[in-house]
């Protein structure tokens, strides 16, 4: 078994940003029942989005 290590959290900025309200929705259904915020999953979208255009350039 490994070392405890307390976990770091990442330096964070808040940004308001706007989202169509199907949008909201459609991610609200998708997270419904999951340990899983609204942030959490729009962050996971934009990091894998920004993998793919990083991908994409080499």
């Amino acid at each position: 078994m490994g070392k405890f290590q307390i976990p770091k959290i990442p330096a964070t900025t808040n940004k308001t940003i706007r989202f169509p309200n199907d949008v909201i929705e459609q991610v609200e259904a998708a997270i419904s029942g999951k340990e899983c915020t609204f942030s959490a999953f729009v962050i996971e979208a934009v990091r894998v989005a920004l993998k793919d255009i990083n991908e994409e350039e080499e």
